[in-house]
């Protein structure tokens, strides 16, 4: 057994990002300022966006997309249930009401052959998940949005360089909203970014992430600039600061290489689970994609095992081996159960996985030995509890 334990993720902090955000506070300039527009700007050019809007989350993305968009009571949002919360409770606090579709087995993804039945007269929009990192079949979700005049909201938080049949997500006609989170692809500490390629969506949004305001607080006091402000509509408070766009400028520049590492653990754990019957691996689509590996979730096979996944999950902490949960299916939770209740028996694979799956160590300063590491602790596991 392995004598540290190993977390289930951690960012990659270097001296870059450190010296990049020491510059920050020693200049006075620690909020939203020209490091802000510097690391917008990188991340536009980077995913191919007309507009980049930097933000405090993703949470705070979609919120503000979907008061741009003017959803309101009765308005209904198609979505998948194995994400995390902020995808149906933005929504739901908008008071429009969440309606899942089933997953594919393999890859986790929205079962995009699903999605028709369930759009109605009050359906606004559809918002896929690309989970873990690989892209949902967006072209088949592009036609039923244009056949049924919807808005496509790409919940990105798992997508920062995925990429669709050679195009990266975020490029595409619609609404990308990504997640800057430490356990993410890239990191900014806390932190969103909502891409578009409408302007007058980019331009509401931004008045709304602080409120209301004409102009932003750095160009008022530049010495370039003029305190004189106007409010012209209720915001809120989801601005990015100059102390986080700090790490993001120097995380994006290695977010490639940073997949290309996800990848070939991703790969080391495919080769060595291969053949294992109490363990569904993780699948590639068919189409051409990028997987950006944010997460690696195998299902256990917990039917094969005398131990159920948080057993599973106990016994690799026992070998100094973390975990993450990513995710128990939505309508699991206490609230939704009560609250957004689904008929019994219509999300079958989304409740298959619910109770199997988990997040296995992805990231990129694993060593090869802490991926041998992981892979003897699960196969010991297996081995002490197979039926």
């Amino acid at each position: 057994m392995r004598k540290e334990f190993l977390p289930f993720s951690t960012p990659t902090i270097e001296d870059a990002e450190i010296n990049e955000v020491v510059d920050s506070l020693k200049s006075g300039w620690i909020t939203t300022g020209p490091k802000v527009k510097r690391f917008e700007e990188d991340f536009k050019n980077y995913v191919g966006s007309k507009f980049a809007i930097p933000l405090s989350s993703a949470t705070a993305g979609l919120h503000l997309t979907l008061l741009a968009m003017g959803i309101k009571e009765g308005d209904e949002i198609i979505t998948t249930p194995m994400t995390f919360a902020s995808t149906l409770s933005i929504p739901i606090l908008c008071g429009a009401k969440p309606v899942l579709v089933d997953i594919e087995p393999g890859t986790l993804n929205i079962d995009v052959t699903k999605i028709r039945e369930k759009i109605t007269p009050k359906t606004k929009a559809i918002i896929p998940v690309h989970f873990a990192g690989q892209s949902c079949d967006m072209d088949p979700i592009f036609e039923l949005a244009k056949e049924f005049n919807l808005t496509v909201i790409e919940d990105a938080a798992h997508a920062a360089g995925t990429e669709y049949k050679g195009i990266r997500v975020g490029s595409h006609d619609s609404i990308s909203i990504f997640s800057f989170h430490p356990n993410k692809n890239m990191t900014t500490g806390e932190g969103g970014m909502v891409c578009t390629a409408d302007e007058s969506l980019a331009e509401e949004v931004s008045l709304l992430k602080f409120h209301g305001m004409n102009r932003e607080a750095w160009k008022r006091f530049a010495a370039s600039g003029t305190p004189n402000y106007d409010i012209v509509t209720p915001g809120f408070k989801y601005n990015m600061m100059d102390i986080q766009a700090a790490i993001g400028i120097h995380q994006l520049p290695k977010l490639d290489a940073f997949i290309d590492r996800r990848k070939e653990i991703a790969d080391f754990y495919n080769r060595e689970f291969a053949g294992i019957t109490e363990l569904a691996l993780p699948q590639y689509a068919p189409y051409e994609q990028r997987h950006a590996w944010h997460l690696y979730t195998p299902l256990v096979r917990i039917e094969k095992l005398t131990i159920d996944r948080d057993g599973f999950m106990n016994e690799l902490k026992k070998h100094n081996i973390g975990s993450g949960l990513h995710y128990k299916a939505i309508h699991h939770h206490a609230w939704y159960r009560e609250n957004l209740p689904q008929e019994a028996g219509s999300l079958p694979n989304a409740d298959y996985a619910s109770d199997r799956i988990l997040s296995l160590p992805l990231f990129p300063k694993m060593t090869d030995e802490d991926a041998a590491d992981v892979v003897s602790a699960v196969k010991e596991v297996i081995s002490r509890c197979r039926r």
